[in-house]
């Protein structure tokens, strides 16, 4: 199982109990120095809490719910604190010399009309146009010298207003709806993308964990090659000392020797390497000791047929079909611009101070937008209508994709499969030929270089029967990764 794991594999967000519980009791069987080989299903169930890929396609899914949820909430109305300072060049002032003439002349001649009329009422005959014409300029001097002779203000020249201003929206030509439905999509998008990034991480991991099978294999038939190799170097010593065996014979072995236990070598450094790459899909420190012994063992698999339109169940389709729903809102959207906006609009002054007469305490009314004429319109909505038929085609090719993957991994199965048989008994043969061999040099009937030559054909023989191995189960785990399922490996890897 995992050793040396580090102590924050525990601590979880609190409201994560389940899965803190699980991760708690994997730390304690992984300290165990008794522990067994870390199966592919512990990897799957450690990288689903803690690869950092996975994380981050979460963590936009969260970031897609609250937007989604944030335009749910548009209908509602929006309330500003509005407030501003105000600096004239001069203050606000009523021109009343304009109206001076008409002002006098006016009220001068309703004087005169109201005499009239109350003189008529008593005597019943109208005043003298002598009199009319005294009236009428005595009112006239009066009012012209009472009249102002300057220009009012009607504010201070800086003043500061501060208020609430309520905006809610009342028809907005569908924008609200398709904006809410745009959330919904990439929501939705967000979603599956967290089953593609699952099963991707989940597939890449098969693949790591069979690489360190495969290793595993073939270190330890290369460990058996530098015991034989290093037993036979030390009999061709033997026979150099008692003059049987010519001194380049013996500096032969050891050329072999020392290649074998470089290529030895160098496979370590592979394990190690694939062991870091492990690591870091698992989401555990890279330098972490994950503890995988078991090797790569061949056993026929004839998984069934996929049935019906299969690849509709794989992730990468469905986040190919859901661009279908993203491209059709984007078009609302785009139709939406030629269409008006109409707002319910409030105001009401909280700060009244030196407030100007021409602004009243409170107001409220109706607003309407409407763009008359914008050229970027059309455009947009063709554009719009073109990403429908290109989310058409991305999820045609996404399904025709996997039925390609699907066949091909199948066929590689039965190919592999044949090769695998062929080079099976094709090592049993080595084998045998090789401890044949190395039987007659013990009876001094062949050479330690007939023994290096039959132990080197063993050694890649076998190479090539476990790469053909490899390659069979990595062909059947495209083929479920084509299905959608790549977890249905870990069955066959026991």
């Amino acid at each position: 199982m995992i050793k040396n794991l580090p102590a924050d594999l525990i601590l979880k967000r609190k409201n994560n109990h389940f899965g803190y519980v699980v991760l708690g009791c994997l730390v304690f069987v992984c300290l165990d120095v008794k522990a067994q080989s870390t199966s592919l299903q512990d990897c799957y169930n450690l990288a689903n809490q803690r690869n950092v890929t996975l994380k981050q396609a979460r963590s936009g899914l969260l970031s897609g719910t609250y937007n989604l949820e944030a335009e749910k909430k548009s209908y509602l109305p929006k309330v500003d604190l509005l407030s501003s300072y105000t600096y004239l060049s001069s203050p606000l002032t009523i021109n009343l010399q304009t109206v001076k003439d008409g002002i006098v002349n006016g009220s001068s001649q309703q004087s005169v009309n109201a005499a009239n009329e109350v003189f008529k009422e008593i005597t019943g005959n109208n005043l003298s146009q002598a009199a009319q014409d005294r009236i009428y300029n005595t009112s006239k001097n009066v009012i012209g010298a009472v009249y102002p002779d300057y220009n009012p203000e009607l504010s201070k020249q800086s003043y500061f207003v501060a208020g609430l201003g309520v905006r809610q929206p009342i028809f907005l030509g569908n924008k609200l709806d398709a904006a809410t439905n745009l959330a919904q999509s990439l929501a939705n998008t967000a979603k599956i993308n967290v089953n593609v990034v699952s099963k991707e991480v989940d597939f890449l991991i098969s693949l790591q964990y069979l690489r360190i099978l495969y290793l595993n294999t073939v270190l330890n038939k290369q460990q058996h090659i530098v015991d034989i190799l290093t037993k036979n170097n030390n009999y061709a010593n033997e026979l150099v000392k008692n003059e049987i065996l010519p001194p380049y014979q013996k500096s032969w072995t050891n050329v072999v020797l020392m290649q074998a236990n470089a290529r030895f070598s160098s496979i370590k450094l592979d394990k190690q390497n694939a062991h870091v790459e492990l690591n870091k899909l698992l989401g555990v420190p890279l330098d972490s000791n994950i503890l995988i012994t078991d090797t790569i063992k061949f056993t026929p698999v004839n998984p069934e047929l996929p049935q019906g339109e299969f690849w509709t169940n794989n992730p990468l389709y469905q986040l190919a079909g859901s661009k279908m729903s993203y491209a059709k809102t984007a078009v609302k959207i785009s139709k939406s611009f030629s269409l008006p906006n109409i707002f319910a609009i409030g105001n009401y002054n909280l700060y009244q101070r030196d407030l100007p007469v021409t602004i009243p305490d409170w107001f409220v009314g109706v607003e309407l937008q409407w763009s008359l004429f914008n050229g970027q319109t059309r455009k947009r909505t063709l554009a719009a209508q073109q990403l429908i038929e290109e989310s058409k085609l991305a999820e045609e090719n996404a399904g025709l994709t996997l039925q390609v993957l699907s066949k091909v991994s199948r066929n590689k199965m039965t190919s592999l499969q044949n090769e695998v048989t062929v080079m099976d008994n094709a090592r049993k043969e080595a084998e045998t030929t090789a401890r044949l061999i190395t039987k007659r040099m013990e009876n001094q009937l062949s050479s330690p270089k007939d023994v290096n030559d039959a132990v080197l054909i063993e050694e890649e023989i076998d190479k090539a029967y476990q790469a053909a191995v490899l390659g069979y189960y990595l062909a059947l785990a495209e083929y479920f990764n084509s299905l959608g399922d790549p977890k249905q490996i870990s069955q066959f890897i026991k």
